[in-house]
């Protein structure tokens, strides 16, 4: 069974934007508790408090038990989810939900990778997460803290499953047992190179024939340049001007 916390909360009489509004400036953070068999509570937890207990959480799923001050009866519930402010990062709203001892619940659960794959240290292979929670159904005393997946043996090529996982007592798995949670691949790296070589090869094959079209191309522009090259001819020293041709008028003398 995973750690147990505890989490100290307060009801709250005043709901709303502005009652919330409130509460976060007083340093506290709004929730409410779920319950199968019971309305939503509406409650409010101090921030460092909460903060404290993330910490402490970190990525595992863990059972938190609710303390009341005006109330004596303790609840057990998990975070079903956290708000946070996308510019401040500060924490806007939380929602628990409320788990009975004797009754069987549904929580999403981390993946955690243990070992060193086969694959990675022998094949240059690489790790790739599709799965990174799984949704279980499991009785509060039989929650485990992660869902730990063994990759020691994983080749490149391999796919651990969601029907392959080792069987966890009290633990009932609700993914379709198809579904992929930790595959073995090769370095897309490597992929992208394999992908851009069969263009090189391709390219290289017809290099004679367009290294021959280059080379007319080249013939051409020096039979072009020699053409350019050669000026008009200008009349040699000394010559005199060419006479007018048989039938031209002579041009008429400039008025005064």
């Amino acid at each position: 069974m995973s750690k147990k916390f505890s989490l100290n909360v307060a009801s709250r009489g005043q709901t709303g934007r502005s009652a919330s509004r409130r509460l976060r400036k007083a340093n506290r953070v709004p929730a409410v508790l779920y319950g199968k068999h019971t309305k939503p509570e509406s409650l409010s937890v101090d921030g460092p408090e909460f903060v404290r207990l993330l910490k402490g959480v970190g990525d595992r799923a863990v059972l938190i038990e609710l303390q009341r001050a005006d109330n004596s009866n303790k609840a057990l519930s998990f975070l079903q989810e956290i708000q946070r402010d996308p510019i401040t990062d500060k924490f806007l709203h939380v929602d628990l939900q409320e788990v009975k001892d004797n009754e069987t619940f549904e929580i999403q659960m981390p993946v955690h990778v243990s070992g060193e794959s086969f694959g990675v240290k022998n094949q240059s292979g690489v790790l790739e997460m599709a799965s990174h929670t799984l949704r279980i159904r499991v009785l509060p005393k039989d929650l485990p803290e992660a869902i730990v997946v063994d990759v020691t043996e994983l080749k490149v090529g391999e796919t651990i499953k969601v029907g392959s996982l080792k069987a966890i007592p009290g633990v009932k798995f609700l993914d379709p047992q198809g579904q992929p949670v930790v595959s073995c691949v090769e370095p897309v790296a490597e992929i992208v190179q394999e992908v851009a070589a069969a263009p090189s090869a391709a390219a290289g094959a017809a290099a004679p024939a367009d290294g021959a079209a280059a080379a007319a191309g080249a013939a051409a522009p020096a039979a072009g340049d020699a053409k350019a090259a050669a000026p008009a001819a200008a009349p040699a020293a000394g010559a005199k001007a060419a006479a007018p041709a048989a039938g031209a008028k002579p041009a008429a003398p400039a008025k005064k």
